[in-house]
Formats: structure tokens, sequence, C-alpha cells
């Protein structure tokens, strides 16, 4: 019993960085109505921006943390601005082979800056917790778990109680709607791009110290973000953070209970077992 505890805490770790690259990944989702490909080399410049602020600048955690998300926010909207807004009326391959294009590149613009070797993040919260007997989480994880339960709830409040975060629902159901009611769609898709950003590099800064920082940590992460807001439902803001949990314990309990060399798989076999049954996902959503 003390050990499945223990694997649902560390579920609840690898559900809440899910959850946060999910939902960022659906919002831009309800903007573009494509699936956005470089937000995985997005959440991996997140990382090396903050390693690099706290080695090369000497910044604290949090300092290196607030730069990142700033850099990815920037580079969000950048991207938005001059790619995916050019793009608004193309049909869906172009935008897909724009995000493409835009992950490569900032693939190997971080291996140019940064090389290509594995690095870890050090971390101001490096130690281990005594939660209960037996039942034990280092710092980090507890940091995870806290700061991603805070910015769902948070996300959920502005995206339901915010005449702002009202328009980005609105723009994401129905497009052409919104437009037709005054809503500026520039500014909306700005907005959630670097809102998408903002999470994507708070996720990976979360993570870094708990994994490596490589140039090529993004492809698993955004693999299982697919995964999840296709199980969650595509668009839902709901579905990416309860899909996210659902990911997370998923993978734990298998790693554990199955192997760990089979983990990665136990998130695609779920996927399929709950398609199976409800093709449209847990939480479909309302339109567009």
């Amino acid at each position: 019993m003390l050990m499945f505890l223990q694997q649902v805490l560390n579920g609840f770790t690898l559900g809440g960085i899910y959850g946060l690259v999910a939902l960022g990944l659906t919002l831009v989702y309800g903007i573009l109505h494509v699936p956005n490909f470089a937000h995985g080399a997005l959440y991996m410049v997140g990382a090396f921006v903050a390693f690099h602020a706290m080695n090369a600048w000497g910044t604290g955690y949090w300092v290196a943390m607030m730069v990142a998300a700033g850099v990815v926010a920037l580079l969000a909207v950048t991207s938005e601005r001059l790619v995916f807004s050019r793009l608004r009326n193309a049909s869906g391959i172009h935008p897909m082979i724009a995000a493409v294009g835009i992950m490569l590149f900032l693939e190997a613009s971080a291996q140019a800056i940064w090389g290509a070797d594995f690095q870890r993040m050090p971390t101001p919260y490096a130690g281990v917790v005594e939660l209960t007997d037996g039942i034990s989480m280092s710092a980090q994880r507890l940091l995870i778990v806290a700061a991603a339960l805070m910015l769902m709830v948070a996300m959920h409040w502005f995206l339901t109680r915010t005449l702002t975060g009202s328009t980005i629902i609105v723009m994401a159901q129905n497009r052409d709607g919104a437009s037709l009611i005054g809503v500026d769609a520039n500014r909306v898709a700005m907005m959630t791009f670097a809102i998408s950003g903002v999470l994507a590099a708070i996720a990976s800064v979360l993570y870094a110290p708990v994994n490596l920082v490589y140039p090529a940590m993004g492809y698993l992460v955004i693999t299982k973000a697919f995964v999840i807001i296709i199980l969650g439902g595509m668009g839902s803001v709901p579905g990416a953070i309860i899909g996210g949990q659902i990911i997370g314990f998923a993978e734990s309990l298998g790693a554990y209970y199955v192997s760990t060399d089979y983990k990665d798989i136990v998130a695609f076999a779920l996927l399929v077992l709950i398609l199976s049954v409800r093709p449209q996902g847990l939480f479909p959503g309302r339109g567009r």
C-alpha cells in the first residue's frame, strides 16, 4: 500500500508537468485549429534559458524561471506574428509544416548555442521531505505538484471568470463568430501564444532539475501532450488538466507494476483503449 501511495505521488508530479504543457498546447490549438508541433521546442528553450541564466549570469532559480518565461513568451508571440498569423486562412497542412519548421529551427539554434551535451540544472530544493512513515518525496517534486496545481487553478479561474479569458474561449469555439461580436483576433492570438509559452517555460524549469536539459528534451513531452489533448478532447481545457493526471498516473503505476521499459507504451495503450470507447475524447470541445 505504501508503494502504491508513493507511485500516486510520483504520478501527480508527472501529471502536473504534462498538464501544464498540454494546457498551453490545447489553448493554441483553439486558435490555430491544428497541432503546434513547435510547442515542445519552446519547452526545451525554456529549460536552456533558465540553465544559462543560473550558470552564466548567476541568477537564482526563481529569477531564472521568470527570465525563461519572458523569453519563451516572446518567442511564441513572434512565431505567431511572423508565421502563423500569415497562414490563418491557409489550409491546415501549411501551419503544421510551419510548426515543424519552427521546431527544427529552435532545436538547431539551441544545439548551436548550448551544444548537444546533457546538462543538469541545479535546484535550491534538493532535500527529501518525509511525508509519513515510509512515504517520502524530494522537495523539487513537491514543488512541481504544488506549482502545477496552483497554475492550473489560476488558469481555470482566468479562463472562466475574466473577460479576457472568456475572449480566448469564445475565439477557440468560433473564430468567425468572435470577430463578428468585436473580439480582436490578433490580440487574442498573441495573448494565447504568450500564455502557452509561459506555461511551457515554467513546466520545463520545474522539471529540469529532476530530468536533464538537452536539445531533444521536448520530443517526448510534446508527444505525451498530444496524447493528453486527444484523450481529453481537442481544445478542451479541463480535458488537458485531467488528461495530464491520467497519463501521469498511468506512467507512474505502469513503471512500478509492469516495467520502466514499458512506461511510455502504457500512455499510448491507454489512449487507444479510451478512444476505442469514446472517440471524441473525455471532454470534447463545444465547437469552433
